[in-house]
């Protein structure tokens, strides 16, 4: 596992992995900024952010912290591919009802979405929220055209009323635009992205995650003491590849820093339960059983958009029969570890919530985003001895557990 894991932390490099989002990777910055000023606060710590120079390798920020009375510096690097999440939203009305169509086949004609819901239903619903909407969307806009129609049909031949229809790109555009409130397009494209290849990488993500392995490469030759790698939401699929990536090609050396990987709010099985997904399953198989890293998966039943407390290992009916180390799944308890009236003022925000695990917890557990990555302990030892969450879901769902093709 490299340097000690109990050595106490100095200097970190932090990488990110985003979920699918077009959003220029500032924003995280800005979150990291906000969130963390309130949870040094709440927790008593101090925690300073400052920008990289401009032209200073890819994007990120570094942080200086005095946590638990020790100084730690982490800098940190988020892994960009909202490019690639931009171009593969850029269908048009016409491409993304098409998107629809064959995403719906996909998870119903596999058998993946009935097995889904045996898990959690709330990503299930997230899941065919989109659907729906598009669909009302849809029926909206062919209700208002017919009422046309038939309001020109009583003075003109019924053939005219068909002029009513004209109306059904204009309002179909109307919600698209609005799509800021609705989301019904974003998710459909995100689900749609994984769907179209049946749960294999498509090249240029795995393009890009090559490149991404190259950079945590480097990273673990850097005289730092904990290199960590943090996953949300789909970014945490992305990062079980990635790391299995880096251990297989043995760029993961004994004298080097320690390893940790974070995986937050993570959707695995939406991708490691469609029949093409083999090499995920085979990362996840193969990562599971590694001393090379930590990895601890946290989850909250209070996020809708995640597999709650759901193994993604063992759900993905990939778990060996022995030598299983990981992932330890933890809770981050949102009902306990915000208070009531904060979390009164959250509950419904859906999509606020899938992003609370880099957020400020106002009755902070044995989960602090900024204490793991800025704060003086690696993973592991902030980890040691922690047992997993006993409401976890550990047994296997998924029709399709082979690992190769």
């Amino acid at each position: 596992m490299g340097k000690s894991s109990h050595s106490a932390v100095r200097k970190r490099r932090v990488f990110y992995i985003p979920g699918y989002d077009p959003i220029h990777p500032r924003r995280y910055r800005e979150l990291y900024r906000k969130e963390g000023a309130s949870q040094a606060e709440i927790s008593g710590y101090d925690v300073a952010l400052s920008a990289k120079v401009a032209g200073d390798g890819p994007y990120g920020w570094h942080v200086a912290a005095i946590i638990e009375d020790a100084q730690v510096h982490s800098d940190f690097e988020v892994l960009v591919w909202s490019d690639i999440v931009r171009d593969s939203m850029d269908q048009g009305i016409l491409g993304t009802y098409g998107q629809l169509i064959r995403t719906a086949v996909t998870y119903i004609g596999s058998g993946a979405l009935w097995r889904l819901m045996k898990l959690r239903k709330g990503p299930v619903i997230a899941a065919l929220y989109p659907v729906l909407f598009l669909l009302v969307q849809l029926g909206v806009a062919l209700l208002v055209a017919w009422g046309i129609g038939a309001l020109i049909g009583i003075w003109l031949p019924d053939w005219v009323g068909l002029a009513g229809l004209a109306v059904v790109p204009p309002i179909l555009n109307w919600f698209r635009k609005k799509d800021g409130k609705f989301f019904a397009y974003y998710l459909m494209h995100d689900y749609a992205y994984s769907a179209q290849s049946k749960g294999e990488d498509p090249p240029e993500l795995a393009a890009r995650m090559a490149e991404f392995t190259d950079r945590i490469a480097a990273a673990l030759e850097d005289d730092v003491d904990e290199v960590l790698v943090v996953g949300h939401s789909s970014g945490a699929h992305l990062a079980v590849s990635i790391l299995a990536d880096l251990i297989r090609d043995g760029r993961v050396s004994s004298g080097g820093p320690s390893l940790g990987f974070l995986s937050l709010g993570q959707v695995v099985p939406m991708v490691s339960f469609l029949p093409k997904a083999h090499r995920l399953r085979r990362d996840l198989a193969f990562l599971c059983q590694r001393d090379e890293l930590t990895w601890v998966d946290v989850t909250a039943p209070g996020d809708g958009c995640a597999f709650a407390l759901c193994d993604p290992v063992s759900v993905s009916g990939v778990a060996p029969e022995t030598g299983k180390r990981w992932p330890l799944v933890v809770s981050a308890a949102f009902t306990q570890t915000l208070s009531e009236a904060r979390w009164a003022e959250l509950r419904w925000r859906f999509f606020r919530l899938h992003f609370q695990y880099m957020c400020a917890f106002d009755r902070p557990g044995d989960y602090d985003y900024f204490s793991i990555t800025a704060g003086p302990k690696t993973l592991a030892e902030r980890y040691e001895g922690r047992g997993p969450s006993k409401s976890r879901i550990e047994h296997p769902v998924n029709k399709f557990s082979q690992v190769e093709p």
